[in-house]
């Protein structure tokens, strides 16, 4: 065991997450605090030094202990100049986040998407450990993915590839936050399959949907699934389509990379082998290697929402 440790930082819209990772990829120590958006950058900076200070004291550690800092971050990163250059949810623009956090901490400090983090846990710690190439992807409020090849993270000439939920889908569809339409994310997010839920209640006052979610804002991503074990037509038809929507986008995916695994994160993957044994079906029905020895697996993600502590712990370039 080394006697230094590397720090991961899950910046979200929400939440500041922070884990003290040993050798073993364990988290031996954790800090949290509210990101209380919108406010100044450099507010929000420095309560992602006092989580990690809190993280170095849960571990029993010391500051000098630290080998680096990862701080995953939603939006787009200039990892040469240390700068968060967009990322809506903060309301940050060309945010200089490395030269803030080392006024208030001595360590080196990375940047990454956060996105891009989940998947490089997941690749190096969690269920893709041993696969050379490697995509993560989360059905959340929108579609996040992330490349990995050989433990480094596949981001292009500007460290903004990757976006795998910003590939359409659908040409001419629906609208998606990007500003174009017919993305994958705008079908095969959870936000997407709640909408989609939604309209099918609306078409089906008689569906058992209704039961399970007495009133259109109470409906969540497990409503129509619910419905569908429950024996409903319409639940079952919802899910049938958004299972059809995530199998798009994975079949682009796979068409394009021939990945060793992809792996699926995000609460919708809780539904477990509801989701993924008929997704696996229309992949292999439809995929252009349908005939190759070899096929990319298609799995559940393992490490949950720590994939992103763990995965900006790893971060190094």
């Amino acid at each position: 065991m080394n006697n230094k440790y590397k720090v991961g930082v899950d910046l979200g819209g929400t939440n500041i997450a922070v884990g003290v990772i040993d050798d073993e990829y364990n988290i031996i120590g954790r800090g949290k605090l509210k990101t209380n958006v919108p406010r100044p950058a450099k507010e929000i900076m420095a309560d992602i030094v006092k989580a990690v200070r809190m993280a170095v004291e849960d571990a029993g550690i010391t500051v000098d202990e630290i080998e680096s800092i990862g701080i995953g971050t939603p939006g787009n990163v200039n990892k040469k100049k240390g700068i968060i250059e967009y990322a809506n949810n903060l309301d940050f623009n060309n945010v200089p986040a490395v030269e803030m956090i080392n006024e208030l901490i001595d360590a080196k400090v990375y940047l990454e998407n956060d996105a891009n983090c989940a998947a490089l846990g997941e690749a190096i710690a969690g269920v893709g450990k041993g696969k050379k190439l490697f995509v993560a992807v989360t059905l959340g409020t929108g579609v996040g993915g992330g490349i990995i090849n050989d433990g480094k993270v596949m981001s292009g000439c500007n460290e903004a590839g990757g976006e795998l939920g910003h590939m359409v889908i659908q040409m001419d569809g629906v609208p998606c936050n990007c500003g174009r339409v017919g993305c994958w994310e705008a079908y095969a997010s959870a936000t997407a399959l709640v909408e989609q839920t939604r309209e099918a209640m609306l078409k089906n006052p008689d569906s058992k949907m209704w039961e399970i979610s007495p009133s259109i804002d109470c409906v969540s991503g497990r409503t129509a699934f619910d419905a569908m074990r429950a024996g409903d037509a319409a639940g079952s038809a919802v899910v049938e389509q958004y299972i059809k929507y995530v199998a798009v986008g994975t079949i682009n995916i796979i068409n394009i990379f021939q990945p060793e695994m992809i792996c699926f994160g995000g609460g919708i993957c809780n539904e477990g082998e509801t989701l993924l044994a008929p997704l696996r079906k229309y992949v292999e029905q439809f995929r252009y290697s349908r005939y190759c020895a070899t096929q990319t697996e298609i799995c559940r993600a393992k490490l949950g929402n720590d994939a992103g502590i763990i995965g900006a712990a790893l971060v190094s370039y």
